[in-house]
């Protein structure tokens, strides 16, 4: 049987498969500074907007999720934080896909799998407002990252070998697709294949991206080509 047939591909969501950094990333920091400065008025009284901002960017930092960080600090329940930072009035308009990805997709070898710290009904209706839903076998979301009753969403090394354990997947049969140097580092350490999207969002430092990915790429565009050869 051909290796490649049996690849594991997984695909994080925003600035991955769509340029996010346009208009859903703004409103989502919009949202969820709104939700932390009503915690935080709750605990203090007064908010101090500045802290929020902090907060909000320290926590996505130190644990790969703003919503890990306001569960073990602020005792926020999971799902009241993720109904109110994906709340959206018109988000297929905020939308930004490349023509021709489904195409690219379909040119890729093996399973296709949706691996995203996004909650499960805002990514399920981004992949609908992409038209890229039918091109996926899987979808993992943030809720299902899950270790021993409690919340490990990317980075963590703990739920990537659960889910190898779970699926009995390789690590080597297995891509991560992601724009996030934590989250490839973390794959990259317990032995999976990485490749970093660097076309949308954040700039990365060249010695950063090396470190973590096999293959840099600024689109999935380029994906089938440099597959091929790998």
């Amino acid at each position: 049987m051909n290796k490649k047939k049996n690849t594991i591909w997984l695909f994080d969501l925003d600035n991955t498969l769509h340029n996010a950094s346009k208009a859903v990333f703004p409103a989502i920091a919009h949202n969820m500074t709104r939700y932390i400065a009503e915690v935080l008025k709750k605990e203090q009284g007064e908010v101090d907007m500045e802290h929020v901002n902090h907060l909000r960017t320290e926590y996505l930092r130190r644990y790969g999720a703003t919503l890990k960080g306001m569960v073990i600090h602020h005792g926020v329940k999971e799902e009241e934080f993720l109904r109110e930072a994906h709340r959206f009035e018109n988000l297929e308009q905020l939308l930004h896909l490349e023509r021709g990805v489904a195409r690219v997709l379909k040119c890729l070898p093996g399973k296709k799998i949706l691996f995203t710290n996004a909650p499960h009904s805002y990514s399920r209706e981004v992949m609908r407002g992409l038209r890229l839903h039918k091109d996926f076998a899987g979808h993992i979301s943030i809720e299902q990252m899950q270790v021993h009753g409690k919340s490990h969403p990317k980075p963590s090394r703990a739920y990537l070998r659960k889910l190898l354990a779970q699926h009995g997947w390789h690590p080597r049969q297995c891509i991560l697709v992601e724009d996030s140097v934590a989250n490839l580092q973390a794959a990259k350490a317990l032995g999976m294949r990485t490749v970093m999207i660097t076309g949308h969002g954040q700039h990365i430092a060249q010695k950063s991206r090396t470190a973590s990915a096999d293959i840099t790429v600024k689109s999935v565009f380029q994906l089938a080509r440099l597959y091929r050869s790998w």
